[in-house]
């Protein structure tokens, strides 16, 4: 036979192996247009094939079921057609090889053109390494029609790639069923107790209810707690709605580093925003990091989380955040005026004692018509007003911003549609992209020199050789400003000034 036409099936051809006669019919109804499987397989009592027929996946007819009755709405298509074409191996004992004993090649329907062939049902396969690259690109927050283009691009063209848009979202739907084959909360237990496997210092905590539900859980990595050993005096604490299915609320614990880069000191899935939640949250959080209180935390202005924190952390300051009350005042002040925001702005941030901002807050009382939410934010001004915090260790924060921060980063990559197991991988996902920042900063710090204003400061040449470029930049400015109001008095102004 011509070398050329050696792809087409004939009688007494042989095979070394069913696997091998199998793969010729595939690549044979590839070339054709056909699809194809397998009809049978005989066996003898040593499990041996010995003999198999394949046939095109048209062959036969489908009974009747209602998928197909004219009644149902949208009836399943019908896809055979009686097609006789197939093909019979058996095995010769003699010499081991599977020879074809019968072959029809003749169809009853119209064939593929090599345009369409790639879409056969029977030549559609992701191998493992496919399937990698697709999990890899759906933990990444690729969206899958943007995967497969990119996987298609690679390949020369989505014909090359021998899957569709389709099988590529089915097996992204299948790993994530098997993902959760013991239900949710079987599936959270297992990917806590991979964590811990893999990471002893792994810590977590869940609550149950009388019902031996899960409630409210909790979960800190190594890095976080050797964060929060580092650097957790100060932290803002918030929730967010709608960041998963069950839309619990998800509270995350977050402070500053050394570079002023946003660190996570741990996070929480909550059924609800009530004291006993938060008080069980608070306690269990202290209870991770070995018990070491915070000096301060910052938080919205929510009465149970304030009754929680008072309780759990009777010595911890609590801050109010003071972009959630400008928010609150836009919203009750406004309508008096904008210059009625700029006093209550004022009063926030510009008086450092008590007389003075007393005195501008009773003026501000006088200029508005309603003063119910006035009188109520009055009542918290130790919580927010800078005359109160001269002796708060702060490190600069004034608000949950960093918090707003992080959360504005989730709600990029975490929908409500999520499920347990997706949820924490694209937490982890936003996690990591922190902490990378982190060593991107360390390694700026170490490249560049700091920009040192006044040069003959032995003390900023030190400080600059200590401090990290964020904080030595506010250390400098401090400085600047505490030498100026030294000086000051020496009529040395105008220098300073053109300085």
């Amino acid at each position: 036979m011509d070398s050329s036409e050696n792809w087409i099936p004939y009688i007494g051809q042989q095979f070394d192996s069913i696997e091998q006669a199998w793969n010729f019919w595939e690549a044979y109804g590839r070339k054709m247009g056909f699809d194809v499987r397998k009809k049978y397989n005989n066996t003898d009592k040593n499990k041996i094939i010995t003999s198999s027929r394949f046939v095109c996946s048209k062959e036969g007819f489908r009974q009747v079921d209602n998928k197909r009755n004219h009644i149902v709405k949208n009836p399943r298509a019908e896809r055979r057609t009686g097609c006789m074409a197939q093909i019979g191996f058996v095995l010769d004992r003699e010499d081991g090889k599977y020879k074809v004993q019968d072959f029809i090649s003749e169809h009853n329907h119209i064939l593929h053109s090599q345009e369409t062939a790639h879409l056969m049902s029977t030549h559609r396969k992701i191998s493992e390494v496919q399937a990698l690259a697709i999990e890899l690109a759906d933990a990444s927050g690729i969206k899958p029609k943007a995967a497969h283009e990119l996987h298609a691009a690679q390949v020369g063209g989505s014909s090359n790639l021998n899957y569709t848009h389709r099988d590529h979202k089915n097996y992204l739907r299948s790993k994530r069923q098997k993902d959760l084959m013991y239900g949710e909360a079987g599936s959270l237990l297992k990917y806590f107790h991979l964590q811990t496997v893999e990471n002893p210092s792994f810590q977590y905590s869940i609550q149950l209810d009388s019902e031996e539900q899960i409630t409210n859980i909790f979960w800190a990595d190594a890095k976080m707690l050797i964060d929060y050993a580092l650097f957790g005096d100060v932290f803002a604490f918030d929730t967010t709605f709608g960041t998963n299915k069950e839309n619990r609320p998800l509270g995350v614990f977050v402070g500053f580093n050394h570079f002023r880069e946003v660190v996570v000191f741990g996070a929480a899935l909550l059924y609800d925003e009530t004291a006993e939640s938060f008080k069980w949250l608070f306690k269990t959080f202290i209870a991770t990091h070995d018990n070491k209180m915070p000096q301060t935390i910052f938080t919205d202005q929510d009465i149970a989380m304030g009754k929680a924190i008072a309780e759990v952390m009777p010595n911890t300051w609590h801050g109010l955040c003071t972009w959630h009350i400008m928010q609150n005042a836009t919203k009750h002040l406004l309508h008096d005026g904008s210059n009625v925001l700029r006093q209550f702005k004022a009063c926030m941030y510009d008086y450092g004692d008590e007389e003075s901002f007393e005195e501008a807050f009773t003026t501000l009382r006088s200029t508005v018509t309603k003063s119910a939410w006035l009188d109520g934010i009055y009542a918290l001004r130790k919580k927010w007003a800078e005359c109160y915090m001269s002796n708060v260790f702060s490190l600069g924060m004034r608000s949950t911003q960093l918090s707003e921060s992080f959360n504005k980063d989730l709600k990029d990559y975490l929908q409500c549609n999520l499920d347990i197991m997706r949820f924490f991988k694209q937490f982890e996902r936003v996690v990591r992209q922190k902490r990378e920042n982190e060593i991107i900063s360390e390694y700026e710090s170490r490249e560049k020199l700091p920009r040192i204003k006044l040069r003959r400061s032995p003390l900023l040449q030190q400080a600059g050789q200590v401090y990290t470029p964020k904080i030595f930049e506010a250390f400098q400015d401090e400085y600047e400003w505490s030498t100026a109001a030294y000086i000051k008095p020496c009529g040395l102004e105008p220098f300073l000034t053109s300085t």
